[in-house]
């Protein structure tokens, strides 16, 4: 009852019927309370999402699978200092972590979830070392950015080590068949000692086989008289010695002996007179080649000198009369073909054992090779497989890392380095997207994000991004049927109320769109994303305060997060803290050393804190880092300006207009410099310019300001500028 029970529960599991998994697993610890059983029912619970019920029933329990499942409920329920002391308990430091490799992990994520950014590396580790196939752990390593290169975590050691352990059990496996091997041919009777394994074989191909060696000769079905002996019926059952050697089924090729030694066993009559007159007989197939080779011999024993196998057949057997051997011919010789079954009869005898043990023994080889066989032919393929597949993780692997480490463009070429099949997945393509989003190349980015979401359309990982592309992209369209799909497949993951965010904030409803950012975190409080978004609008509403908690909130989630630092830095910067914006903007920066942004941004705050030398230098490198990046250029100038440094200012705003030419701010800057220069004619020229351009509300008081101006000594202009 018990067997079946736990078979139930595991196939309800298999078969994703939690409920009813759940109740049969209840009856089975209600009427077998092992804690084995309590284990199989605390996994049914969190299949369920019920972690609490878990929780409950493992609370105290010793075993390391029980304190496995009960760290995951609690872990699960948010409590992770309780599974912390589950899985590495303080009084007990000695102790080992439960479950091996995913047991290390689970506390790896721990670590990291409390800060402890150091330790949870070494838990990652640590799992990767036990498991090198656990990508989770890899991907954990790359998130933090201390993992090593994807060649040395997946390199040809590790291939080889894999290979080892599957050989060892490969090894194990052929030792168990030894030995049921030799069990099974101890035991075999001395009657079965007459038939050769290479014929035994072809005795168990009931469909139509060519003899070894004389392919003319073709096997076809034959029925014969079958009857039971005793010296054979143990077969009909597993020996439960050989049973508990192995776990490897015996060969069945003794049940088509049995039925063949019954055929040419003396005691069918009896036998069958025993079991009942009318009982209808039991008939097997034989090999054509075979029976042809036993009537040849039972017509022509009379040529032999000594007694031969072919002789005793003729003395044992009995052939039933209604057996169909007309081909034979009439009166049970064969005229036409003889010569040919004294070919068969030859090779038959020729390769004959010369004892029952010796077949034995031969039996057992002949089986044990062909076993050892298959099993290097299956150590070969693994042995490929391995290696094919620590290849491909090697190249996902590494284009992980380089793009955790932001070096997007080597990302790039390590992911076009992939097969057609892999790389066309979703995956890849969001991983692809994110690199070409990090690289400010929105285009790029929306071109693979599409593809992905359009060959994966229910893939959520990477859709936050994608949306914050279609923003950058003013795709107002796009970003509202994006959102409303995402909404579709799954209103409970954080990445669609991004998504609809995002909308809200392209139309400038940041309220609307705080409250979707806001719904985002609701759902997953670890979405560290979801939390800068909230910054963001925070910022955008002036709210200064709640937009560092947001920050703030991100980091402790994922410290290197760079978007979060970057936000304190706007924040600080807008409220003239340049101090603090510039610590935050340099550790944005070491995170994302190669980001045009965040280079512009942390020589603003330079330039801010009278660090002109030093502000320059970072501009030259943003611009040197992303050319289409208008940005930098603009800020060069204005640095330039406050250097007094007009001409070099005006070829660097010529240089932005080929970028930029419909930037208002950049012609009001013009103007101002040729004011400078006492070039009125110019000034006024292109405050004309930006004025047409339709400036920001904020900015069109100023710049008309500006204009009315030109003709006034500086000292009487504002500097608004």
């Amino acid at each position: 009852m018990e067997t079946l029970m736990v078979d139930r529960v595991h196939s309800s599991l298999r078969l994703f019927l939690h409920r009813n998994a759940v109740f049969l697993c209840e009856r089975l610890c209600a009427q077998f309370p092992s804690e084995t059983n309590v284990q199989l029912l605390a996994t049914c619970y969190l299949h369920n999402n019920q972690p609490y019920a878990a929780y409950h029933i493992l609370k105290g329990k010793k075993l390391p699978e029980s304190r496995y499942l009960f760290a995951m409920s609690c872990f699960r329920m948010n409590l992770l200092r309780e599974a912390e002391d589950t899985l590495c308990p303080v009084n007990e430091p000695n102790i080992e972590v439960p479950n091996g490799a995913t047991g290390h992990y689970l506390l790896g994520v721990i670590y990291r979830c409390t800060g402890r950014m150091s330790a949870a590396a070494e838990q990652f580790t640590q799992a990767l070392t036990l498991d090198p196939l656990l990508w989770a752990a890899y991907e954990e390593l790359c998130i933090l950015g201390v993992a090593e290169d994807a060649d040395e975590c997946f390199s040809e050691a590790i291939a080889l080590r894999l290979q080892q352990e599957h050989t060892s059990t490969s090894t194990l496996e052929k030792s168990n068949f030894a030995n049921e091997n030799r069990i099974l041919s101890s035991s075999l009777p001395s009657s079965l000692g007459d038939i050769v394994p290479k014929q035994m074989k072809q005795l168990h191909a009931n469909n139509t086989a060519e003899v070894p060696g004389y392919p003319h000769v073709r096997a076809t079905a034959l029925h014969v008289q079958n009857s039971t002996t005793s010296n054979v019926a143990q077969f009909d059952t597993p020996s439960p010695v050989s049973t508990q050697t192995s776990s490897i089924v015996p060969p069945p090729l003794f049940r088509n002996a049995h039925a063949y030694q019954n055929t040419i066993s003396g005691d069918a009559p009896a036998k069958q007179k025993a079991n009942g007159a009318n009982q209808p007989l039991r008939r097997k197939h034989l090999d054509e080649a075979r029976l042809k080779k036993v009537s040849g011999r039972l017509f022509n024993q009379s040529s032999e000198s000594m007694p031969r196998r072919s002789a005793r057949l003729s003395r044992d057997t009995t052939i039933n009369s209604n057996s169909n051997i007309s081909q034979f011919g009439g009166n049970g010789t064969d005229h036409s073909s003889g010569s040919r079954y004294e070919v068969i009869d030859e090779m038959w005898t020729d390769n004959m054992p010369a004892t029952s043990s010796s077949v034995s023994s031969t039996d057992g080889r002949f089986f044990e090779q062909d076993k050892a066989e298959r099993i290097m032919s299956q150590d070969s393929k693994v042995a490929v497989g391995i290696r094919e597949l620590l290849g491909l993780l090697q190249t996902l692997g590494e284009g992980f890392r380089l793009s955790c480490l932001f070096k997007c463009q080597e990302a790039l070429e390590v992911y076009r380095k992939l097969p057609e099949p892999q790389f066309n997945t979703g995956w890849v393509l969001c991983q692809v997207g994110k690199a070409y989003f990090e690289l400010v190349d929105y285009l790029e980015a929306d071109r693979y994000f599409e593809l992905a979401h359009r060959l994966s359309p229910c893939t959520l990982d990477g859709m936050d991004i994608y949306s914050t592309v279609l923003y950058h992209l003013n795709a107002e369209m796009r970003l509202s049927y994006l959102a409303q799909e995402l909404i579709s497949i799954d209103r409970l993951s954080p990445q669609a109320w991004c998504a609809v965010g995002n909308c809200f904030a392209l139309r400038k409803d940041h309220e609307t769109a705080l409250k979707n950012f806001q719904r985002a975190v609701q759902l997953d409080s670890r979405f560290a994303y979801a939390h800068t978004l909230c910054g963001h609008e925070y910022s955008a509403l002036e709210d200064y305060e709640n937009s560092l908690k947001s920050y703030r909130c991100a980091l402790q989630i994922d410290e290197r997060h760079y978007n979060a630092w970057y936000g304190l830095g706007v924040v600080y910067l807008r409220q003239e803290k340049f101090e603090f914006a510039e610590h935050h903007f340099r550790r944005a920066f070491q995170i994302n050393p190669r980001s045009s942004v965040l280079m512009c941004y942390l020589g603003m705050a330079l330039h801010s804190l009278k660090m002109d030398e030093d502000a320059l230098e970072m501009m030259e490198k943003a611009i040197a880092a992303d050319k289409k990046n208008p940005l930098p250029k603009y800020q060069k100038a204005l640095i330039l300006l406050g250097l007094q440094k007009y001409t070099e200012a005006l070829e660097e705003l010529e240089r932005l207009k080929e970028i930029a030419p419909h930037e208002s701010s950049m012609y009001a800057l013009m103007g101002k410099i040729y004011k400078q220069l006492n070039i009125l004619d110019k000034a006024v020229f292109c405050f004309g310019i930006a004025l047409d351009l339709k400036p920001p509300a904020a900015d069109l008081a100023i710049i008309k300001s500006a204009m009315e101006k030109v003709h006034l000594p500086d000292e009487l202009m504002e500097d608004d500028l």
